[in-house]
């Protein structure tokens, strides 16, 4: 076991891999990851799923198997399997932390992004094919998906909240997530059997933000800080939303706070810490799901430190002098969230179109 990303899991934040593969199930190095690495959790997306079934050779015997079904079919099939089989993978974790983690996350289509209808029916329709208590719905934070959000968790079902770049929307995703437990208690329903974690993006922040720095001429101590100070800030509101009469209710009642998870925490900029997104984000109830390379590079030379705990004062000046210099924070986030799910949605489109090009016996 990594003793770096040991030490994280004892100041209290889960570490998830954001990574899953049929190769990786079969030939034991998922297992290895929870052995090895201190991983105690998983989570997938469309481009995760395309990169998988696209490559190699690990699905062809299924997919030959599958030929009375047409391409979106299939795809659910096979990642059904994948999904399934982590879910097992990881169900003594999620046993032994008392439903803490163990959690394996599975995306809704994200061409259903803005329509909250659809959502609600294919994230309950998951929940029923994949009948596990460690399955984590994944439905993206857009306006019509917070609805949906809420209408989830009302019927007990368990949700990972995806793509959240603001602070507002932030907000209202952790709004959905309390009323929709309000609405389960109120129906005599068992909030103790269900858990949500909110993916705040990290990295992606720092990109489209540097981008615009660069073009407005800023100064350069102001590059490569909005990612922490925005995802600090938005822990400051994790802790506020979970304390206080209304959340003590509910907490009475068997109900667990909707952790924030850190989403997109490897490095894009090749000039700043390779590590720097874990590192500074190292804190008390959160989980931090990163890609495999990420792991690797924390397990060697990360250091552990309850950083997320300070910089409050520096976030916020932090957003004043980026307001001073130009760059409007709400189109930055409202860019990204556009950005996010067309992109989801172009990988889910490409995978079926891979998927498709193997039938044919073609190059996809």
């Amino acid at each position: 076991m990594s003793d770096r990303l040991a030490e994280l899991s004892a100041l209290g934040q889960s570490v998830w891999v954001d990574f899953v593969s049929r190769q990786a199930l079969t030939d034991g190095s998922l297992a290895g990851l929870i052995a090895d690495r201190s991983v105690v959790g998983v989570t997938s997306n469309p481009s995760i799923f395309q990169a998988a079934m696209a490559e190699g050779d690990a699905y062809d015997a299924q997919l030959a198997e599958l030929a009375a079904q047409d391409d979106t079919t299939a795809f659910w099939t096979m990642a059904t399997k994948d999904i399934t089989d982590a879910l097992e993978l990881f169900r003594p974790i999620y046993d032994s932390s008392e439903g803490r983690d163990g959690f394996v996350s599975l995306e809704v289509d994200p061409n259903l992004a803005y329509d909250t209808l659809s959502t609600y029916r294919a994230a309950m329709e998951l929940h029923e094919r994949i009948d596990r208590p460690n399955l984590l719905v994944k439905i993206p934070a857009t306006v019509p998906g917070l609805a949906a959000i809420e209408d989830v968790i009302a019927k007990g079902r368990s949700i990972n909240v995806t793509l959240i770049f603001s602070l507002q929307r932030y907000a209202a995703v952790a709004e959905s997530y309390i009323r929709g437990l309000e609405r389960l208690g109120a129906a005599g329903g068992d909030l103790s059997k269900v858990a949500s974690v909110a993916s705040f993006f990290v990295s992606r922040i720092d990109t489209e933000t540097d981008k615009r720095l660069e073009a407005l001429g800023a100064p350069k101590e102001l590059f490569g800080k909005l990612a922490i100070a925005n995802a600090r800030l938005a822990y400051e509101h994790y802790l506020w939303t979970f304390t206080g009469p209304r959340w003590e209710e509910l907490e009475a009642r068997g109900a667990h706070p909707q952790r924030l998870l850190w989403a997109s925490t490897s490095t894009k900029n090749p000039e700043y810490r390779d590590v720097v997104y874990v590192e500074e984000l190292a804190g008390p109830e959160t989980v931090n799901t990163m890609p495999l390379s990420t792991i690797e590079d924390f397990a060697d030379h990360g250091v552990t430190e309850p950083r997320l705990l300070g910089g409050l004062e520096e976030a916020n000046e932090l957003m004043s002098r980026l307001a001073e210099a130009g760059v409007d924070y709400d189109d930055v986030t409202a860019t990204l969230e556009r950005e996010g799910v067309d992109k989801f949605a172009a990988a889910f489109d490409e995978l079926l179109a891979s998927l498709a090009a193997k039938r044919a016996g073609t190059p996809a």
